[in-house]
């Protein structure tokens, strides 16, 4: 059972990068050219607000979906997983609207506020907290409590 479960989180962790590698073949995402050039004269990319909206929502449930994985294998607690999806749209909930606000504002904000905005919003930058996180958490409840 033990190795199913590392071979879970692999295919979990193998998921979140094949995301990452064919998100140009995948998402519908105009401004992955833009921020890959890192020139910041490179002309505004003319989108399309319906399917950049539903791109990234679709590109957000299959990173929770992966990270769920990934948290569910490692900790085998169905109430952490909860928790853990539940920071995960938290963060993406705060973040997308303010990137959407700074793609409306044509990056006018700060070009690298935008690009650290858009990381959080498409990379599941959350998880890398999150596992530290409830990795501690399982430490703490296993050391023997000093009763005062």
């Amino acid at each position: 059972m033990k190795i199913l479960n590392w071979l879970l989180v692999i295919a979990g962790i193998c998921g979140l990068i094949s995301v990452r590698m064919l998100e140009d073949k995948i998402f519908y995402d105009p401004f992955l050219e833009y921020f890959h050039e890192a020139i910041k004269n490179i002309a505004f990319p003319r989108f399309e607000w319906g399917k950049l909206i539903a791109g990234h929502f679709f590109r957000f449930m299959l990173n929770l979906a992966l990270s769920c994985l990934i948290i569910q294998c490692l900790f085998k607690n169905r109430q952490w997983t909860a928790q853990g999806a539940l920071l995960i749209t938290i963060i993406f909930t705060i973040t997308f609207p303010i990137y959407l606000y700074c793609i409306h504002d044509r990056f006018e904000i700060g070009y690298l506020f935008s690009f650290y905005m858009r990381r959080f919003v498409i990379q599941p930058l959350a998880l890398l907290l999150i596992v530290p996180m409830f990795y501690y958490r399982k430490q703490l409840m296993k050391r023997p409590s000093s009763g005062n």
